[in-house]
């Protein structure tokens, strides 16, 4: 069928409206700009601190397996606008609730409710352009995912800036200094005269609550925005495209063939080391430099660019050196930054071995769309890939959990790194594994 120019050209609307929405959600990944804070200001360790993001990543994953099935029925619209509100109403919670009633508090608005609603809204915008641009995935759900790493990029520059936040954070980094000191001397340490003030507690809890109402007003605008294109939409090069990729499989038939878990392996390892920094960079580079919290925020949201450039490059890269080849790169490039990564002090050398992971970490989703559309095909993307997506929500348990341990318990975070180096190794060699279905939807239906 001949392209439609009006139709092509709305796919560049959709694009934009779900960058938006990918924008909202992707301050998830600004957590570390509060894990002193809270330990400041609650006195918590940094296990209960880094479970509040573990559980939120966790139930993101949760929630783009409710968002994809439902997507593929209603399509992404109120999908995607039932997600981003549930989304700002967990931080919106999260800041109103958390000093007075504790951690399970953080958990269950923060972790489960805005975590669920983000994994719904997630998953919506990467199904819609997969559909969108079935000439260039690699470049459409590339620019899409891209939205999701920049969202910590443009927050860790406002948030850092707030002059009560700043107030908060500059004393919660004497907090988390003698703390560690005390730990790495075997001593008991006196919390009482390091605690935040009551003010500035509500500063940070301030930063939650209006966090939840910007996120809740725009990225619903930019959700409203989003529609799957018309029946028999086409662009020139699609139908080749489509030919390459091959047949559709339902989520069922996917479930029930080895690449689906493959690519669920792959997604695993990827975002276990990358999500291990990012859950505490802001810490784990002040313990490498010696620089202090207030100084290290804003810097890492200058890093946190790479989380989005990563997503479009390695994307684009995919189209032309293939899916298996380019996770297999990725993985390599991350086994030399972790091995070396613990012995590292210069903040140069930091900030470059941190963008080279957030890159490597962002191109493992810049380059999962397009492999489980080359796989399964686009009619059930939503489902499968949200099946698939499930591996985001257990390496979120998983990395974040394994070094805020290293931490309570040795002081310091560099203890992980060689273990994740190793862990890498393994998984280079996995792509080689990973071979595109060659039964046909209609042959494994009458199988099963």
């Amino acid at each position: 069928m001949a392209s439609n120019p009006a139709s092509s050209g709305n796919r560049w609307g959709v694009l934009v409206a779900g960058i938006g929405v990918m924008l909202c959600l992707g301050t998830v990944y600004s957590w570390s700009i509060f894990t002193r804070p809270l330990l400041a200001a609650f006195n918590w360790s940094n296990e209960v601190v880094t479970w509040a993001f573990a559980v939120a990543i966790f139930c993101f994953g949760i929630g783009t397996v409710i968002g994809g099935r439902w997507q593929d029925r209603v399509g992404p619209r109120v999908v995607t606008v039932t997600g981003i509100i549930l989304w700002g109403l967990g931080l919106l919670l999260a800041g109103l609730g958390t000093a007075s009633l504790g951690q399970w508090w953080l958990y269950i608005s923060y972790g489960v409710i805005g975590g669920i609603g983000g994994g719904m809204a997630y998953v919506t915008p990467v199904a819609v352009v997969t559909k969108w641009f079935p000439d260039r995935r690699g470049l459409g759900t590339g620019l899409v995912v891209m939205g999701f790493g920049l969202g910590a990029f443009f927050y860790n520059q406002i948030v850092p800036r707030i002059a009560s936040f700043a107030q908060a954070a500059k004393a919660s980094g004497a907090y988390a200094e003698a703390r560690a000191a005390a730990i790495k001397a075997g001593t008991e340490f006196n919390a009482s005269q390091y605690l935040l003030t009551a003010d500035q507690v509500h500063a940070v809890m301030n930063v939650f609550v209006w966090s939840g109402v910007v996120f809740i007003v725009f990225g619903g605008i930019c959700a409203w925005l989003l529609s799957n294109p018309p029946e028999g939409f086409s662009v020139p090069g699609a139908v080749a495209a489509a030919a390459a990729s091959g047949p559709s499989y339902s989520a069922s038939q996917a479930l029930g063939m080895s690449q689906l878990y493959l690519l669920w392996l792959l997604l695993f390892l990827n975002v276990t080391a990358g999500i291990l920094i990012i859950s505490n960079a802001v810490p784990i580079f002040s313990d490498l430099t010696g620089m202090g919290a207030g100084i290290v925020a804003p810097l890492y949201g200058l890093l946190a660019v790479f989380n989005g450039l990563g997503r479009f490059f390695w994307g684009s890269v995919s189209d032309r050196i293939g899916r298996p080849m380019t996770y297999t790169v990725m993985y390599l490039i991350q086994v030399v930054i972790f091995f070396f990564l613990g012995g590292l002090h210069n903040a140069t050398v930091v900030g470059i071995a941190f963008a080279i992971v957030l890159a490597c970490y962002g191109g493992g989703f810049g380059v999962m769309p397009s492999f489980t559309a080359d796989f399964f095909g686009t009619k059930n993307m939503g489902q499968i890939y949200g099946i698939i997506l499930t591996a985001w929500g257990f390496a979120g348990l998983v990395g974040p959990l394994v070094a805020a341990w290293v931490k309570d318990h040795t002081g310091s975070f560099t203890g992980a790194m060689p273990w994740v180096a190793g862990m890498l190794i393994i998984a280079a060699v996995i792509p080689f594994f990973v071979k595109k279905p060659t039964v046909a939807p209609e042959a494994k239906a009458a199988h099963a």
